[in-house]
C-alpha cells in the first residue's frame, strides 16, 4: 500500500487525462459586410495616399472570383507658386500624381488583404481632383 497523500494521486491521475488543447471550431458563418470592406479600403487608401478617409470613394466588383477594388479620390499637391520657386518640392510630395498612384497600388492591396482576409485581384485608382497642401507627403 502506498503512503502517498490522496490529493497528490488525484492530481497525477488528472494530469494524465487526454484533454485537447485546441477545440474544434464551432459551426456557424463569418461574414464581412460590403460596408466593412469599403470602410477598410477607404482607411487603407487614405493612410497610404495622405488624404482623409471621407475623401475616398471605394467600391468592389467581381473579377473572376476575386475582388477588384476601385478607388476614387483627390490627391494633395503643393501650391503651384511653391513649385515654380522650387520644382524639387514635387518629389517631397512623393513625385508626380501618376507615380504616386502607381506606387500606392501594392501597399493598398496588401493592407486591405491583410486586414480583411479578402483576396483582391487588383486596385484601380482614379484621381478625381487635387487639394493644395503645404507640407510634404511621401509614401
Amino acid at each position: 500500500m502506498t503512503t502517498e497523500p490522496l490529493h497528490a494521486a488525484t492530481t497525477r491521475s488528472m494530469a494524465s487525462l487526454s484533454v485537447p488543447r485546441h477545440r474544434a471550431s464551432p459551426g456557424g458563418h463569418n461574414r464581412i459586410t460590403t460596408q466593412a470592406l469599403t470602410s477598410t479600403a477607404q482607411a487603407a487608401a487614405a493612410e497610404v495616399l495622405g488624404v482623409q478617409p471621407a475623401q475616398v470613394r471605394a467600391s468592389f466588383t467581381d473579377d473572376r472570383g476575386l475582388l477588384a477594388l476601385l478607388l476614387a479620390l483627390p490627391l494633395p499637391v503643393p501650391p503651384l507658386a511653391r513649385v515654380l520657386d522650387d520644382p524639387g518640392v514635387v518629389e517631397s510630395f512623393g513625385g508626380p500624381l501618376w507615380a504616386r498612384v502607381e506606387a500606392a497600388r501594392t501597399p493598398i492591396l496588401e493592407r486591405v488583404e491583410s486586414l480583411t482576409g479578402a483576396r483582391l485581384s487588383r486596385v484601380d485608382i482614379r484621381v478625381i481632383g487635387s487639394t493644395v497642401a503645404k507640407g510634404a507627403r511621401v509614401l
